[in-house]
């Protein structure tokens, strides 16, 4: 008997058999595993959305379409796959926008039920129905209603800051009286299917829209990139022809100087007229480069003043076509004007006409090696349009695309050389005409270009500009009591100048006009030299070694003594306004380097009653 005492008594063998489940409590099992599996489900397909957008760049608007249908569709398919649908179901998004009293119905499901064909399913509350439809419109009052029922039908989306995006929705159609008893523990469980979803899209969505913000950041990182990078290869590419140009010029001038100045080298008048014509042409040529480096600064920084006057066309384009007809001859060109005789004048700024039409026949030279070059003036309208053709070797497509660029050159195998600033500048002086220039061209079959000018410009264009015009046309902004009442009969001159080569060089020029020309080269020289002196006209310097040139021209207007003196600012000085504060802190007039020696003259005479130089005297 003592061999069965360790066997397990039946009471003990009955509780430790398993319990069996019930057939309700196994399907509501498998409900819950079903519906863990469409959430897994969902959150996989919510984790591909966002990995495309992390792989590619897409449209913002398109990209969360597909999100929001993909939810949609994703918690349909749950619904109806975990038999959690009793009857007939959609599900929708809502999207409303921040401060907005409604809710638009933008995403919609169908159901999958063969037999159903409409979108109409209601949304009951406990006063209305509300029909879930595409471009529905909801008020929010009613979706909070939804949401705050025992047995919610809306879920609201949003974000970190608890702003709503949208509203997540079901709408099912009225279950029959028969399956009544079955609409709650179903109802239970598609309500946490809902509510999960909600929580997973509202997650999602912000991951989405965080990753698009970051692809469009990078996007415009890149095309930034981009720009910079081709600015970068233009600006080298600008950087390498300026310096070429420049140093050609330079050497232009060297070399003739240094040949003159070589112990034992005899050079014919002839020989040295000829020396001396290409250092002055170099000079103008290297003064052109950086007046056009200057006014393209000008013009960006909304600087450039615009002088409005009536001009004579024929005149004007006379006058451009004697600076490039010896370039024309040297080339065996013939060149072409035809001006129609209906166009008299038209209202712009003589110098930038000349300097637009002269950039477009210059560079039609530059591109024509037989043949000829033409400029043609017509009226259309009320605009003139001055074109330049030639018979050259014309531009390609993809190069008049660029042609206006700044720094950019068309690649010739022929040498053809230059800087790239030319038509960018003509462009943007008759856009601030109120014009512009267009272009038509075939590879070696020639070029047009056109610049198009209107013929008058209403009254008071350039508003503020006008205050810079006179200035600019060399009217003074000083108080009248420092303007001498007559010239002065003194042929002495008082010149102030830090600069040894500059200082020379108008010395002799002035005193072979007759002038006794004094030269200082700081401020203390300068109150020195006028105890003993009692000049017609002091030339002063800017930047000395012992002071500032503007700083002793205010001091000169409150000395009793002095201040009737004119003084005439000479400096290099030349960017906008610098003209305007020397006129004024008291100058009478300005004059820029390098200096255009006769018209120092001519400013000198004007303050001294003394001949101006005439050429050839």
């Amino acid at each position: 008997m003592q061999q069965y005492s360790s066997l397990p008594d039946q009471n003990s063998l009955i509780d430790a058999t398993p319990k069996l489940l019930t057939t309700i409590e196994i399907e509501q099992l498998r409900a819950e595993l079903r519906l863990e599996s469409s959430l897994n489900q969902l959150q996989s397909r919510l984790d591909d959305c966002l990995l495309s957008a992390c792989n590619t760049v897409p449209q913002t608007e398109a990209a969360q379409a597909e999100f929001f249908q993909t939810v949609v569709n994703e918690i349909n398919s749950a619904v109806h796959s975990s038999n959690l649908a009793l009857t007939e179901c959609a599900v929708g998004i809502a999207m409303c926008q921040p401060q907005e009293t409604v809710a638009t119905v933008c995403y919609i499901s169908r159901s999958p039920s063969p037999n159903s064909q409409s979108l109409f399913l209601e949304v009951l509350t406990a006063e209305k129905k509300l029909l879930l439809r595409l471009q529905e419109v909801i008020k929010l009052e009613d979706l909070q209603q939804l949401e705050n029922q025992q047995l919610p039908s809306a879920w609201r989306l949003a974000d970190h800051s608890g702003s709503v995006m949208g509203w997540l929705i079901i709408a099912t159609a009225p279950l029959s009286s028969d399956r009544e008893s079955l609409i709650e523990s179903q109802a239970q469980l598609r309500s946490q299917l809902m509510a999960r979803s909600a929580r997973y899209c509202t997650k999602a969505l912000l991951q989405l829209r965080h990753i698009l913000s970051l692809q469009q950041q990078c996007q415009q990182l890149s095309n930034s990139n981009q720009e910079l990078e081709r600015t970068n290869q233009l600006k080298n590419q600008f950087l390498a022809n300026t310096s070429h140009e420049i140093r050609t010029l330079l050497s232009c001038i060297t070399m003739p100087v240094s040949m003159l100045l070589t112990p034992g080298f005899e050079a014919t008048i002839e020989s040295e007229r000829y020396y001396l014509n290409i250092i002055q042409s170099s000079g103008k040529n290297l003064l052109n480069l950086i007046n056009d480096i200057l006014d393209l600064s000008k013009i960006e920084a909304n600087q450039l003043v615009v002088k409005w006057e009536t001009l004579d066309v024929q005149f004007v384009c006379d006058s451009v076509f004697a600076l490039v007809k010896e370039k024309a001859a040297d080339k065996s060109l013939n060149l072409r004007l035809e001006i129609d005789l209906d166009i008299t004048t038209l209202e712009a700024d003589d110098l930038r006409l000349k300097q637009m039409l002269l950039n477009l026949l210059l560079n039609a030279l530059k591109f024509t090696s037989e043949g000829s070059v033409g400029l043609e003036v017509v009226i259309e309208g009320v605009f003139v349009h001055f074109t330049v053709w030639d018979t050259g070797t014309g531009i390609s497509q993809e190069d008049q695309v660029q042609l206006f660029q700044r720094y950019f050159q068309i690649a010739r195998a022929d040498g053809v050389e230059g800087t790239g600033l030319g038509l960018a500048l003509t462009q943007k002086l008759a856009q601030i005409h109120g014009g512009s220039v267009k272009v038509e061209s075939e590879v070696d079959r020639g070029s047009r270009f056109t610049l198009i000018l209107p013929l008058n410009q209403e009254a008071g264009v350039g508003g503020a500009e006008g205050a810079g015009e006179a200035e600019e046309a060399g009217e003074a902004r000083f108080p009248s009591s420092f303007l001498p009442l007559t010239p002065s009969s003194s042929r002495e001159i008082l010149l102030v100048e830090n600069d040894l080569p500059n200082a020379d060089l108008i010395q002799i020029y002035l005193s072979k006009l007759g002038y006794q020309v004094t030269w200082v080269e700081n401020a203390a020289q300068m109150w020195e030299a006028l105890r003993q002196l009692d000049p017609a006209v002091i030339l002063m310097d800017v930047y000395l070694p012992d002071g500032n040139g503007l700083n002793l021209v205010q001091q000169l207007r409150k000395h009793g003594q002095y201040q009737t003196i004119p003084v005439i600012v000479q400096t290099a000085m030349a960017m906008r306004g610098d003209r305007e504060t020397c006129l004024a802190d008291g100058a009478n007039d300005y004059i820029s380097k390098p200096i255009d020696l006769p018209l120092l003259a001519s400013l000198v005479a004007k303050y001294s009653q003394a001949p101006t130089l005439v050429d050839g005297e």
